[in-house]
C-alpha cells in the first residue's frame, strides 16, 4: 500500500523559480514595447500581466499537489476533460484570427489558448485508459487504435488552428506514454512513420510552412522576410558571449526582434546574460525532467507511471522544441518557453501540470508492483523483438 510523503519542494522551487524568471525576462523584453503600445506609457503592463498569472499559477500548483491524483484516473472525470478541451479547442475557430492564426479564445482584455489544456488532457486519457486496458496494450484493434483516436481529436482540433507545433508536442507525449505502457516496437515504428508523413503533407499543402522550411535550409538568403526573426535570434545570443549584456542591458529587443517577450524569449535571456545564463536554464529544465522522471517511476500504480511520464515529457519537449527554433536547429514554428514565454493560459495550466507531478511524488510509497509491471512489459517487448 502507498503511503503518503513529503512534497517534492525541490522540484516546486524548480518550476515557481522558472516561472518568476520568466516574469523578469518578460520585464526585460517587453518594457520599451509596452511604452510604445500604452496611452498612459506604462513599461509594466506585460510584466505585470505576466506577474499575476505566475503568482495564480504558483497557488493552484501547490493546491493541486495537495490533492490525490488518483481522483483523475476515473471514466466520468476523464471523459469530462476530454469534452471540455474539445468545447474549447473548437470555440477558437469561431474568433477572430491573430497573426494569422486562430488559437486564442479571447475575453474582457485576456486571451486563452486552449491548446495549452491539450497537452495536460491527452496524458490523463492515455494513462487512464492503458492502465485500464494495461492486458491488451499491444493489440492494434482494441487498444491502439482508440488510443490514437483520442489523439486525433486532440491534435486534429489543434491543427485546425494551424498549429503544427503543438501538434507535434501532442504525438511526442503519445509516443512516450504508449512506449512506457509496453507497446511493441512495430507499431511505434509505425505511428511514428505515419505521423511524420501527416506532418510532411501538413508542411506541404501550405504555402507559408513551405516557406518557412526553405528558409530554415538558406536563411540568410530569407532574413529579410521568413527567416528575419530567426536572423535576429542569432545577432541578439551572439551578441550574448560568454557573460551577456547585463539584465535589461539587451539592444535586439528594441524593436529588432519582433515579439521578443513571448517565442523567442530565449533569445533574449541568451544576450543578457551569455552561455552561461542559457546553460543555466537548460541545466534547470534538466533538474525538472529529474525530478519530474523521479515522481513517475516511483508513483504506486501504473495509472500514476504513465500520467506522471506524459505530463514531465510535453513540458520538457516543448522546451526543447523552443531552444531548437531560437537558435536554428530546427524550422521555425511558434511556440511559447515552458515558464518563461509571456501568457497567463501556458504558464497557469503547466504550473498546474506540475502540481499533479507533485501529487504523484507525494504518493510514491510501495512502488515495487507498479514499476515492475512497467519493467515486465518492456522485458517482454525486448524479448518478443529480439
Amino acid at each position: 500500500m502507498a503511503k503518503k510523503l513529503q512534497t517534492d519542494w525541490f522540484m516546486f522551487v524548480i518550476a515557481a523559480g522558472l516561472a518568476l524568471f520568466g516574469s523578469l525576462m518578460v520585464y526585460s523584453a517587453s518594457a520599451m514595447m509596452s511604452m510604445k503600445e500604452s496611452t498612459e506609457s506604462s513599461q509594466y503592463t506585460y510584466f505585470l500581466k505576466q506577474l499575476m498569472f505566475v503568482l495564480i499559477g504558483i497557488v493552484l500548483m501547490f493546491v493541486v499537489s495537495r490533492f490525490d491524483y488518483r481522483i483523475l484516473n476515473n471514466k466520468a472525470v476523464v471523459i469530462g476533460i476530454l469534452t471540455v478541451t474539445s468545447i474549447a479547442l473548437a470555440a477558437v475557430l469561431f474568433f477572430p484570427e491573430i497573426n494569422g492564426a486562430k488559437r486564442w479564445i479571447r475575453f474582457s482584455g485576456f486571451s486563452f489558448q486552449p491548446s495549452e489544456l491539450a497537452k495536460v488532457a491527452l496524458p490523463i486519457f492515455l494513462a487512464w485508459y492503458l492502465a485500464k486496458n494495461e492486458t491488451t496494450v499491444t493489440e492494434l484493434k482494441t487498444t491502439v487504435i482508440r488510443s490514437l483516436a483520442g489523439l486525433g481529436l486532440l491534435a486534429g482540433l489543434v491543427m485546425l488552428e494551424k498549429d503544427l507545433g503543438t501538434t507535434i508536442v501532442l504525438c511526442v507525449i503519445f509516443s512516450a506514454i504508449y512506449f512506457a505502457a509496453g507497446a511493441r516496437l512495430l507499431h511505434i515504428a509505425a505511428v511514428a512513420g505515419v505521423m511524420v508523413l501527416a506532418a510532411a503533407g501538413a508542411i506541404a499543402i501550405a504555402p507559408w510552412r513551405v516557406q518557412r522550411v526553405l528558409a530554415f535550409l538558406d536563411p540568410y538568403k530569407y532574413a529579410d522576410d521568413e527567416s528575419y526573426q530567426v536572423i535576429q535570434s542569432l545577432y541578439a545570443i551572439g551578441s550574448g558571449g560568454i557573460l551577456g549584456e547585463g539584465f535589461a542591458k539587451g539592444q535586439q529587443k528594441l524593436f529588432y526582434l519582433p515579439y521578443p517577450y513571448s517565442d523567442f524569449i530565449f533569445s533574449v535571456v541568451g544576450e543578457e546574460f551569455g552561455l552561461l545564463g542559457t546553460l543555466a536554464v537548460v541545466l534547470t529544465f534538466g533538474l525538472l525532467l529529474w525530478r519530474g522522471a523521479r515522481a513517475a517511476m516511483n508513483a504506486p500504480d501504473r495509472f500514476g507511471i504513465l500520467l506522471g511520464i506524459g505530463l514531465i515529457t510535453g513540458i520538457i519537449a516543448q522546451a526543447l522544441f523552443n531552444i531548437s527554433v531560437v537558435i536554428s536547429i530546427v524550422p521555425a514554428k511558434g511556440i511559447p518557453l515552458p515558464f518563461i514565454s509571456y501568457g497567463g493560459s501556458s504558464v497557469v495550466v503547466t504550473l498546474m501540470a506540475v502540481g499533479i507531478l507533485l501529487s504523484i511524488s507525494r504518493y510514491a510509497g510501495e512502488t515495487k508492483s507498479a514499476t515492475d509491471s512497467v519493467r515486465s512489459r518492456a522485458y517482454g517487448r525486448r524479448a518478443r523483438n529480439a
